[in-house]
């Protein structure tokens, strides 16, 4: 394809250095305070400096602030630094985390955790290249925001809300989850960030995104580089058709430019931007649930509970005992398939009548549509499922809800 032009790109350094200026000058004005802010801010040490914004930026991937915020906090409480989170036991780190989702993100943090104290003598790497090098979980983005926020390294981020940012103020209208747009934006990225305050000026750019810049009904007036943005002047100074836009290339086959099967939307204004690939929907599935129950020691309800497999959706979280289930099966027929998995785990037969519906419940996981078809077992005395199948435990309602157990599992 033929190369984007200038237009596309930040090729005059006056533009490029008044943005920084604008752009900066907001962020201090305006940031949010944050508390993985104030900890690279204040934090002296470089390992504790890194690892508070590693922490922080492997929380926040595909999860709110606002989610984050409590349980950055309490991470950082139990686990102060990167040597008290080596020595803690996954079990644990599946508690904390219960609840965030994306689970896998714990447990590759604690394994990368264990590798800087174990083989690179508790001192973080000091590049974004060295970073997602040796760290297993830490991709491009978090090794940039690392180096740049906590040891200074002029390099640029590109995360969704840079991707809306820098598609808008140049008016990207490829996909832009295509690899040639995101390796463009990378490009971007890192000419505009500031060589002085590189850390800074990531953040800005994030903010900018998340508080301003938003995907629906952004605050163009409140914005510090609106007069940096194209897509802003477009809807400012757009021309009714038939008249060409002089922002249209006019290249013939710009790989930064909207198809012309999709063309401007005077309606949607800089919300044009930034435009993706149709989502695939996500892939319905169906899992029997039995949530069995007994009358504890101390007169109390328990509950058993059984450990998923180490690997795959919600791997390690425990769960009530569970059964995946064919899509059209009906339900006398789940009751029978439900109560011969129980039979099989228990040793012991399990009539299927016995088994009370309670409902449904629907969790949408990032890829899954998943419905947990709900029934209830009361039983007399103790039950062990067999050990080589899975770990499980009795526990009593307290207890469930301080394990590791996934919102899923919660709300059946």
């Amino acid at each position: 394809p033929a190369p984007p032009p200038a237009r596309h790109l930040f090729s005059d350094p006056a533009e490029v250095e008044a943005l920084r200026g604008n752009l900066l000058a907001w962020y201090d004005r305006c940031k949010r305070d944050l508390p993985w802010r104030a900890l690279a801010a204040t934090e002296p040490d470089a390992d504790r400096r890194g690892y508070a914004v590693w922490v922080s930026e492997i929380m926040l991937q595909q999860t709110q602030v606002a989610t984050v915020i409590d349980y950055y906090n309490r991470w950082m409480q139990k686990w102060p630094t990167l040597q008290a989170l080596a020595q803690a036991s996954l079990e644990e780190v599946n508690e904390l985390w219960a609840g965030l989702g994306y689970y896998s993100r714990g447990k590759r943090l604690q394994e990368a955790a264990r590798k800087v104290v174990s083989e690179l003598a508790g001192r973080m790497p000091r590049t974004a290249q060295d970073l997602q090098k040796l760290l297993p979980g830490v991709g491009r983005y978090t090794a940039g925001a690392i180096a740049s926020i906590s040891y200074g390294q002029a390099t640029g981020v590109v995360d969704g809300n840079v991707i809306r940012v820098l598609c808008r103020l140049r008016c990207i209208g490829a996909d832009s989850s295509s690899p040639a747009v995101i390796d463009r934006l990378w490009d971007m990225a890192n000419v505009l960030v500031d060589s002085t305050r590189p850390g800074d000026f990531n953040q800005a750019l994030m903010e900018l995104g998340a508080t301003v810049c938003v995907p629906k009904a952004p605050l163009c007036g409140e914005c510090p580089v609106k007069q940096h943005c194209q897509a802003w002047r477009r809807k400012l100074f757009g021309k009714p058709h038939p008249v060409p836009d002089v922002e249209d290339c006019c290249v013939g086959d710009c790989p930064l430019c909207p198809p012309a099967t999709e063309p401007w939307d005077s309606n949607l204004g800089v919300t044009n931007f930034p435009r993706k690939a149709a989502k695939k929907p996500p892939r319905a599935m169906r899992m029997a649930t039995c949530v069995l129950e007994r009358r504890g020691c101390h007169g109390a309800p328990e509950y058993l509970i059984v450990q998923r497999p180490s690997s795959g959706l919600l791997a390690g979280l425990w769960e009530f005992p569970s059964l995946p289930l064919a899509q059209d099966l009906q339900e006398e027929k789940e009751r029978e398939e439900l109560a011969g998995q129980l039979q099989a785990w228990m040793g012991r037969p399990v009539a299927a009548k016995g088994l009370q519906f309670i409902g449904k419940v629907i969790h949408i996981f990032s890829h899954i549509h998943q419905t947990y078809v709900v029934y209830s077992l009361h039983l007399d005395g103790d039950v062990t499922l067999d050990p080589a199948l899975s770990p499980s435990r009795w526990v009593t309602e307290d207890e469930f809800h301080a394990s590791a157990v996934s919102t899923a599992m919660k709300k059946v």
